[in-house]
């Protein structure tokens, strides 16, 4: 009688049974997906929040160096020294020792270290001076 009663409802309790495990399955899959969507939105504000503090840090750091270049002018790297004195310039320097410029005037016009005008003066000079007393 139990077989008799059993066989033919068999597939409905299969289908039961089956329908149970699926919503039981679907309920689970559910509480994942609530527990990963509050991760990712705890992930997602810590990682606004270090943002934030990134871009308040930027903020500090360009206002630092704006302010430490209003302090020290224009922050340029000065101009590496040259390594001689062209022919060019030198004759440069004579020429306008010759017209009566003076030596500051001269290093600024070429754009010379002073010392370097004042020492090829010097030479220009000397070497004149020998030459004159040679042909006196």
């Amino acid at each position: 009688m139990l077989g008799r009663y059993l066989i033919p409802l068999a597939p409905f309790l299969l289908i039961g049974i089956n329908s149970v495990l699926c919503l039981f399955f679907f309920l689970c899959l559910e509480h994942e997906m609530r527990v990963m969507k509050l991760r990712l939105e705890r992930r997602q504000t810590a990682q606004q929040t270090s943002a934030n503090e990134l871009k308040s840090q930027v903020a500090e750091l360009t206002a630092r160096v704006l302010d430490t270049e209003e302090r020290t002018g224009v922050l340029v790297a000065p101009t590496p020294p040259r390594s001689g004195l062209n022919l060019n310039k030198r004759s440069q320097v004579i020429r306008m020792s010759r017209r009566g410029e003076q030596a500051e005037k001269i290093a600024a016009s070429l754009d010379l270290p002073q010392r370097e005008v004042d020492l090829l003066l010097k030479i220009y000079g000397r070497v004149v001076y020998s030459s004159s007393e040679v042909n006196s």
